[in-house]
């Protein structure tokens, strides 16, 4: 996928302030539409110009796509790295609110995707509103941001003090930063891509009106052992040849605790055991909880000392293994 540069596509440079910026999407408009270019690629052209308006004109994007540029060194395909937008505080619900989605590239789908499904679709006039409320609360717009915490957080509940970035506009117009830092019960049994609300941490009301409520969307951060599936766990289980072929008793670290796992006799390299129950807790007093699957994987002893090759040729002697059945040339 390509890096898309939209301060290249309208022609302005990175500082460059909110009315520059809009000055310089209208000249184009007024260039590339097609009710007014005959040129061929008129319409490809006015989705591009389109797409960085949207992008640049906006503070909170327009913040998050420059984090995200300055960590791009350029050359060859481009991936945004894993949660690359965590910490960031955006307007809007995070639910979608029915507007028809845009012509959008890869590029910015893999960024922004979501985001823009939560934004109110263009037009949408006021503040959204709870059941009951009538139209002169003034209620104040939700927020959403993504988080991402250690897995272990979900098997025992904690508190964080967790640090979000919300974009803004300076009095310049360029997008600055501004920090703010929360107290945040995370609790147990709760899964990647559910979500916390905290009442009352949105836009604050107006005319009397109650303040948006913020949404954290929980997401996992990369743990070196384990892969996350739902309220499931699945982890490599390293056993020896003779474990594997004679079966055995081994520990087994989990994250609610160590057990002792029985590997069957005769098991082979990539045999999936079950610990049922060992996954992710469940939350609260309904529900279940999810389970660790296993992947047997044989580790060989070395041949780095005389004895162990002295041990390896007596298995060749006496088991006349052959690996390889019915490939022989």
């Amino acid at each position: 996928m390509e890096f898309k540069d939209y301060y290249q596509v309208l022609g302005v440079e990175r500082l460059a302030e909110a009315a520059e910026i809009k000055k310089a999407y209208r000249r184009l408009v007024r260039k590339h539409h097609p009710d007014v270019s005959k040129a061929a690629d008129a319409q490809v052209r006015m989705q591009e110009i389109n797409e960085a308006w949207e992008v640049l004109q906006d503070p909170e994007k327009r913040a998050a796509y420059d984090r995200l540029g300055q960590r791009w060194q350029g050359g060859g395909d481009f991936q945004p790295p894993p949660d690359w937008d965590a910490g960031f505080e955006f307007s809007g619900a995070p639910q979608g609110w029915g507007a028809e989605p845009a012509d959008h590239s890869a590029f910015f789908e893999a960024l922004f995707g979501s985001l823009g499904r939560g934004r109110r679709p263009a037009g949408h006039a006021g503040p959204r509103q709870r059941k009951g409320e009538g139209a002169a609360s003034g209620r104040g717009e939700d927020h959403h941001a993504k988080i991402v915490v250690p897995l272990q957080d979900a098997f025992t509940g904690t508190t964080r003090t967790l640090t979000l970035q919300s974009p803004a506009l300076d009095a310049q117009g360029h997008p600055v930063l501004q920090e703010r830092q929360l107290s945040v019960t995370i609790p147990k049994g709760l899964c990647a891509g559910q979500q916390i609300r905290l009442v009352g941490q949105g836009s604050p009301g107006f005319g009397g009106g109650v303040p948006g409520d913020l949404y954290l969307e929980l997401q996992f951060e990369v743990d070196a052992r384990y892969r996350v599936d739902g309220r499931d766990l699945q982890v490599t289980l390293p056993v020896a040849p003779w474990e594997a072929a004679l079966g055995a008793t081994v520990p087994v670290a989990t994250p609610g605790g160590r057990v002792e796992l029985t590997v069957p006799a005769g098991s082979q390299a990539g045999r999936k055991l079950r610990l049922k129950g060992r996954g992710i807790p469940a939350a609260g007093a309904t529900g279940s909880a999810g389970d660790l699957y296993l992947m047997l994987a044989v580790r060989l002893p070395p041949a780095d000392t005389e004895p162990a090759k002295a041990a390896y040729r007596r298995m060749a002697q006496d088991l006349a293994f052959n690996p390889r059945p019915g490939q022989e040339a």
